[in-house]
């Protein structure tokens, strides 16, 4: 019988945290852990081109997603970043390569972003099911007076709607869950479970679990939060944005927000995995364990994540691959990337595709190679209206070196990693022979010199519904409306 394969992918999940050493090891996932025991683990996994939607255009195509050249329509999508759009119709996804090799294919996801208005990414994929409501998803409204009243819970100005339109439509999208189970992950997952049991007769199958957790809101179950923070009392910054003045207390409540809601998407991982066992299906399935890139967690002084911070904490990705037959607990050191995955999965099954800029890396755990890359190079796309921006890292084992693209750039980075492994030191000024060698790597796939020139063009349109809440109340004011 040919192999199934399930690839679960996991967002804005920090490769620091599963296994005994890393920086985050106290953070309670054991299902995790148990997978990363019985998997090879890819120790130097990056993204190509961050964030969301094109690390999975990455994922399912096999193709770099940086340089940003594509001018698709994207009118009615918000946002508008570079690399924010469609599939490009001349380029095959995983999903219909296997499709047409008589796999059953299927998509589970609660990351809206791949199903906006003007987005292809069902590409393929035989059934899908997208489980509504995460983030600013439009999806519920209602009486506002009700939701302003939460809003007191989480912002200090609950007043200024306009401001809070992103969780205003997290709160109505919310307002009837009531017990774990109503959970973003626990829907992806539980909903992930059904459709193995459904489909054991259609094997072989390819079925790729796409979980929105831990991507903000951290808005887990509020004792996940008290395990890392207990004895709380205070606004939840779900957002991940607490105020410049907040307390050590409330910092540290941020951060335990997104442990609590790495432990709960831990928890329904390990629900899947456990049906994915009872089924019988651990012996002739491959699984594997993706995410898109980190976030930070007062890394360098603050939170989030955005092009101005290319370190590990943000650009490092999960790759755990468990195959039946393969070795278990072993860590591979070399350089992988996101745009290997459609390659590596089409060789592990032995279905034949055209070329991609992808490589196998499965050779690199049989041994029959050492490494693929001896660098990578990472792109994080900017917020601009007008040309295609962002900044860019090329790293290998002793630097990481930083630099604008799309404008010029009066403040590049160099971090030699050796006697810096936390990247806080930039050295750019030393060094001019490794910048200029780090330089040409970069323009090697630029295919042009820095800061390089791109064809695609983007906008910053506001969120349909806060452009609602600012254009009524500016009515208010003006007596349009009573």
């Amino acid at each position: 019988m040919n192999m199934n394969i399930v690839c679960v992918c996991l967002d804005t999940f920090r490769a620091d945290i599963i296994g005994e050493g890393k920086k985050l090891s106290f953070v309670e996932t054991p299902n995790l852990d148990k997978f990363a025991r019985e998997s090879v683990i890819f120790d130097n996994a990056f993204g190509e081109c961050q964030p969301t939607l094109q690390m999975r255009r990455a994922f399912f195509t096999g193709r770099r997603s940086f340089p940003w050249r594509y001018n698709f329509d994207r009118r009615g999508m918000h946002h508008h970043a570079a690399g924010w759009h469609k599939i490009p119709p001349d380029q095959d996804t995983v999903a219909e390569i296997l499709v047409n090799h008589g796999y059953l294919t299927g998509l589970i996801s609660d990351t809206y972003h791949m199903f906006k208005a003007t987005t292809n990414y069902t590409r393929g994929f035989v059934t899908y099911d997208f489980i509504r409501g995460q983030e600013s998803d439009r999806w519920k409204f209602g009486d506002l007076d009700k939701i302003k009243k939460k809003l007191e819970l989480y912002v200090d100005h609950p007043e200024a709607t306009g401001l809070h339109a992103h969780l205003i439509q997290y709160l109505f999208n919310t307002q009837d869950r009531s017990k774990e189970e109503d959970y973003f992950c626990a829907q992806v997952f539980i909903k992930a479970a059904e459709w193995i049991k459904n489909n054991m007769n259609n094997q072989p199958f390819f079925l790729w679990v796409d979980s929105f957790d831990p991507h903000e809101p951290w808005d887990p179950p509020r004792e996940y939060a008290d395990k890392y923070c207990p004895d709380y009392e205070g606004k939840e910054y779900i957002f991940g944005r607490p105020p410049p003045y907040a307390t050590e207390k409330e910092i540290e409540r941020v951060k335990a927000l997104y442990y609590g809601e790495v432990t709960l998407v831990d928890k329904w991982f390990g629900y899947f995995m456990q049906e994915l066992e009872d089924s019988g299906l651990l012996d002739n399935t491959i699984v594997m364990l993706l995410s898109d890139h980190g976030t930070q967690l007062m890394d360098h002084g603050r939170f989030g994540k955005d092009p101005n911070e290319l370190h590990p904490f943000n650009t490092q990705i999960l790759w755990y691959i468990r195959h039946p037959d393969g070795p278990r607990n072993k860590h591979i050191s070399a350089f992988v990337q996101g745009h290997d995955v459609m390659p590596t999965i089409l060789n592990l099954l032995d279905v034949p595709y055209a070329d991609v800029d992808g490589v196998n890396v499965w050779p690199l755990v049989t041994g029959e190679r050492e490494l693929i890359r001896d660098h990578v190079v990472i792109a994080w796309a900017g917020w601009n209206n007008g040309p295609a921006v962002g900044r860019v890292s090329v790293r290998d084992e002793e630097w990481n070196y930083i630099h604008n693209v799309g404008q010029n750039d009066s403040n590049p980075e160099l971090y030699h990693l050796p006697n810096d492994p936390e990247e806080k030191n930039n050295v750019v000024s030393q060094y001019p022979e490794v910048v200029s060698k780090q330089r040409r790597r970069i323009e090697a796939v630029l295919k042009q010199p820095l800061p390089g020139m791109m064809n695609e063009i983007c906008d910053l349109p506001p969120s349909t519904l806060r452009l609602y809440l600012l254009r009524k109340e500016e009515l208010k004011k003006r007596g349009a409306f009573r």
